[in-house]
C-alpha cells in the first residue's frame, strides 16, 4: 500500500492508499490504517508530505563506503542526532540555500516509518513496530554543521532540509529493508548509487537501539544514514547551488525532487 496525505479546506489531515482508480481515503493511523470505501480522485486534491512527525531521529555515518570516504572510523553504536520537524518539506517544495552556508549538502537515505509505539524493543521484534518505508533526502549545511561546535541544529534542521517522498511504503511490501538501492542525481549527474546492504547498522538495529531509551511514537520518521558520493566527499567537493535539480530515489519507494533556491526566492 502507498500511502499519501493532503490536508483538507478546513485544515485537517487525511491520509490514503494510492489506487489505479484514485485515492482511497483511510481511518485511524500509523498505529493501524483501514481503507474505507470513499474513493476520491486524486486530481482534486494537493498531496504534500505524506507523514507529520512528533519526532525526526537520525543515524550518521551509517554506510561503510561512506565512513571511509569521510575518513572516519566505522561507529561502534549508531551516532544518532535529531532534525527538527520545521525542516519537513514534501517532493517538489524548494530546498532554500540559507545566505549562512557555503557548502550546502545532499544525502539520499532510507526513512523508516514508526507503527506501533516502541520501547525497549529487541533486534529480533523491532520491524514489527515499522509502518512502512520513505525516501528522504537528509539535507545538509557541511560548514554550519561543523562550525556550530555542541549541535548540528543549524546544519541538519534548516527550513526545508528534510524533503521526503510522496508516499510510504507499506511495511509487508518491503520483506528486506536492507536490499534496496538508492541513488542521488544532481543537475542529472548520478552522484550516489548504493544499496541499503552497504549499512552499518540494519533498520532492525537501529530502531531497538534507539528504543532502548526513547519511546518511538507511532509516525515518528527515522533516517538510517546516506551512502558515499555526497557533495563533501568530492575531490574537490561541489555543493549545491541555486539552480540545481537534486532527485533521490529508491527503489519501489520512488524519489523527491527539488530545486535548490537562494533565500530569499522561495516562492
Amino acid at each position: 500500500m502507498k500511502i499519501v496525505s493532503w490536508t483538507t479546506a478546513g485544515g485537517d489531515v487525511r491520509h490514503g492508499s494510492w489506487e489505479e482508480s484514485g485515492i482511497r481515503v483511510l481511518r485511524g493511523d500509523w498505529s493501524g490504517f483501514e481503507p474505507t470505501d470513499d474513493v476520491i480522485d486524486a486530481s482534486t486534491v494537493e498531496l504534500g508530505a505524506p507523514v507529520q512527525p512528533r519526532n525526526i531521529v537520525c543515524v550518521g555515518l551509517n554506510y561503510l563506503l561512506h565512513a571511509q570516504e569521510a575518513g572516519l572510523p566505522v561507529p561502534e553504536q549508531p551516532a544518532l542526532f535529531t532534525k527538527l520537524t520545521t525542516s519537513l518539506a514534501a517532493s517538489g517544495d524548494v530546498i532554500v540555500k540559507p545566505a549562512a552556508t557555503e557548502m550546502l549538502d545532499y544525502e539520499v537515505e532510507l526513512g523508516v516509518v514508526i507503527g506501533t509505539a516502541a520501547r525497549g524493543v529487541s533486534v529480533d521484534h523491532a520491524l514489527k513496530h515499522v509502518a512502512g518505508y520513505i525516501t528522504v533526502n537528509d539535507v545538509s549545511a557541511r560548514d554550519l554543521q561543523r562550525g556550530d561546535a555542541f549541535g548540528w541544529v543549524r546544519g541538519k534542521s534548516a527550513d526545508t532540509f528534510c524533503p521526503v517522498g510522496q508516499y510510504v511504503v507499506s511495511a509487508d511490501e518491503i520483506p528486506d529493508p536492507q536490499s534496496l538501492r538508492l541513488s542521488t542525481t544532481v543537475n542529472g549527474e548520478t552522484r550516489q548509487d548504493s544499496t541499503t546492504a552497504d549499512m552499518i547498522f540494519t533498520v532492525a538495529q537501529i530502531v531497538s537501539f534507539i528504543s532502548s531509551t526513547v519511546t518511538l511514537h507511532p509516525g515518528d520518521l527515522i533516517l538510517t544514514g546516506t551512502p558515499s558520493g555526497v557533495a563533501d566527499g568530492m575531490s574537490p567537493p561541489v555543493y549545491l547551488e541555486p539552480g540545481d535539480h537534486v532527485v533521490v530515489s529508491i527503489d519501489q519507494l520512488g524519489r523527491v525532487e527539488n530545486l535548490v533556491v537562494a533565500e530569499g526566492a522561495r516562492a
